[in-house]
């Protein structure tokens, strides 16, 4: 498999949705590739929205800790801050100059939240330019995206294609990834787990904490005994992203014969999270306490990162005469 690329936003400690549609197919698919990876924490990304300083350090260390406790080889992949990268902003600024201004308009990202935040700045609405450049630097063949991320990675291409046809063949133009439905992880209120929505499940919160996420799962009004389609509870819709096909099987029978309520069907997703990502949070728990090997593995695979974006930029400072 060629090289890969893919980064999580540092907004808040991973949940349940980045962990099962972003984390761990890319942790797959790093380990699969003969080349070497690119998986990053897109903290510059975040400044978009955070603006306090700690909570910016303390997100990333999470977004981190959390890649690192689902066995990431930090040996085979690059894994770095996007922010230890410098060129990548100044590509960025490169990019910015080979776009129309109108297709920046156009940018589903940027019309979804301008509509929902109050801080509606210009970094928001050059989004699309900085997440080229990460792509970009590293001369990355495929990209993971979710169906609705794919916009974004056809303004790479556009982008990377102009400046090619402008100034000589310069970059690789990137390949997306469709992630299929089955990556699509449902929230507590039926619709796509976000953070932005306030319906997610944190895995890695203490057990009482994870309970209580669990329990605010919305499901409609049907008494125990009678038959429920699962497909349509959230609730299920969960647990068969988490659980072996034999226990899906007998709970899916158990909902079609009317033979269990949505209460019992809570502590069987709850108990089913606890037992299937123990170790996960386990480990999760050890590295939040020690801050100095996630920053050395951090730094370490920014140095390696570097080399490669160095490479790349030159490159692109060669073809544009500077």
């Amino acid at each position: 498999m060629a090289k890969i690329l893919t980064g999580i936003q540092s907004t808040g400690t991973p949940h349940l949705g980045n962990i099962l549609g972003a984390i761990l197919p890319a942790i797959r698919m790093a380990n699969e590739s003969s080349e070497e990876s690119y998986l990053f924490i897109a903290n510059m990304h975040s400044l978009t929205q955070i603006k306090d300083r700690k909570t910016l350090g303390d997100n990333t260390f999470a977004t981190a800790a959390a890649w690192l406790a689902f066995d990431l080889d930090t040996h085979k992949s690059c894994f770095y801050r996007q922010s230890d990268i410098p060129e990548v902003t100044e590509l960025a600024w490169y990019l910015s100059c080979f776009f129309p201004y109108q297709r920046l308009k156009l940018a589903h990202s940027f019309k979804d939240k301008s509509e929902n935040l109050k801080d509606i700045n210009s970094g928001l609405f050059s989004y699309p330019m900085l997440m080229s450049a990460d792509i970009l630097i590293y001369d990355a063949k495929i990209v993971p995206v979710g169906k609705d991320q794919l916009q974004h990675l056809e303004m790479t291409r556009d982008v990377a294609s102009r400046f090619n046809n402008l100034m000589g063949d310069t970059f690789i133009i990137p390949e997306a990834k469709i992630q299929d439905d089955s990556n699509y992880v449902t929230g507590t209120d039926g619709q796509k787990m976000s953070k932005s929505k306030n319906n997610i499940i944190d895995i890695f919160s203490d057990d009482r904490s994870l309970k209580k996420q669990i329990m605010k799962i919305q499901t409609k009004s049907l008494s125990v005994d009678e038959p429920k389609d699962p497909n349509e509870c959230n609730i299920f819709k969960l647990y068969k992203l988490i659980a072996d096909e034999e226990n899906v099987k007998n709970l899916s029978t158990r909902y079609i014969k009317g033979k269990i309520g949505y209460g019992e069907s809570k502590e069987i997703l709850y108990n089913e999270i606890l037992n299937k990502f123990a170790k996960n949070r386990e480990k999760f728990s050890e590295l939040m306490d020690n801050k100095e090997l996630v920053e050395k593995l951090l730094t370490s695979g920014a140095k390696k990162a570097r080399v490669q974006a160095q490479k790349v930029l030159k490159r692109v400072r060669a073809s544009i005469g500077y």
